[in-house]
């Protein structure tokens, strides 16, 4: 909210989020101009950028679409929207903002040294921290050198890690009983609903699914949709009897 003469008024402004060295841009206007052409977008998919995607889709049909992708995305440079009510595969620029927070480590402080700094998302935009960088060529190359040195042995395998899973479950498959998680309703309310599709993503792992309900097809994140599997909640008789269900 900003103030116009007497009155406040919204203004809306973007937040780009690079999704290899977490540095944060925000602004309403003049992201290219100020740090270049990204190679691939993704957005959330809500309405705000849905609603405009459409209109923008009926627009293209009367426009130059070869002078308009050369001038505006290039053969290089694609838009991808995450699946709708999947908020945490957006948390990379979900709880960010710009300035102070491109100076955070993300790395642990160097014990060894301790004039030696953590690797920061400024690192990459500006050279160091705070923003005073060096201003010969060559020093600048191979900071950035190291810089993404560290970044592949200090910052790496800690946003790859995977300790949230244990053990790899069984992927979703086109037929599958679903029920559609929804917070925002009792458990006795959920969607039941059958798989239509499966999306597979480029390491080979589904992450989401369109479902069939009662009240249409939706695409689903893999983490909001539970499979129902009744041969596996069954204990047979023999299994009951021998004391095998028990150490399940």
């Amino acid at each position: 909210m900003v103030r116009v003469r007497r009155s406040s008024e919204k203004r809306y402004g973007v937040l780009f989020t690079c999704l290899s060295t977490r540095a944060t841009h925000l602004e309403v206007r003049n992201f290219m101009a100020r740090r270049g052409c990204p190679v691939e977008l993704w957005s959330d998919n809500g309405n705000n950028f849905q609603g405009p995607c459409t209109e923008l889709r009926r627009a293209f049909e009367d426009v130059d679409k070869d002078l308009l992708s050369h001038e505006f995305t290039g053969p290089q440079m694609t838009w991808k929207f995450i699946p709708p009510a999947s908020p945490h595969m957006g948390e990379a620029w979900e709880r960010l903002a710009e300035a102070i927070v491109n100076s955070r480590p993300l790395t642990y402080i160097p014990l060894e040294d301790e004039n030696e700094e953590s690797l920061t998302p400024n690192h990459f935009l500006l050279g160091s921290s705070t923003g005073r960088g060096p201003t010969i060529w060559m020093e600048s190359q191979q900071l950035a050198d190291s810089f993404w040195r560290r970044w592949l042995q200090e910052y790496l395998p800690v946003i790859t890690r995977r300790t949230k899973w244990c053990e790899k479950a069984k992927p979703l498959v086109e037929g599958h009983i679903v029920y559609v998680c929804d917070p925002g309703q009792p458990r006795s309310q959920w969607p039941k609903g059958r798989i239509l599709k499966v999306n597979l993503s480029s390491d080979g792992q589904v992450r989401s699914a369109a479902v069939r309900t009662q009240s249409g097809v939706y695409t689903r994140p893999a983490t909001k949709l539970a499979v129902l599997s009744i041969e596996s909640s069954l204990v047979s008789l023999a299994e009951y009897t021998s004391g095998e269900c028990y150490d399940r």
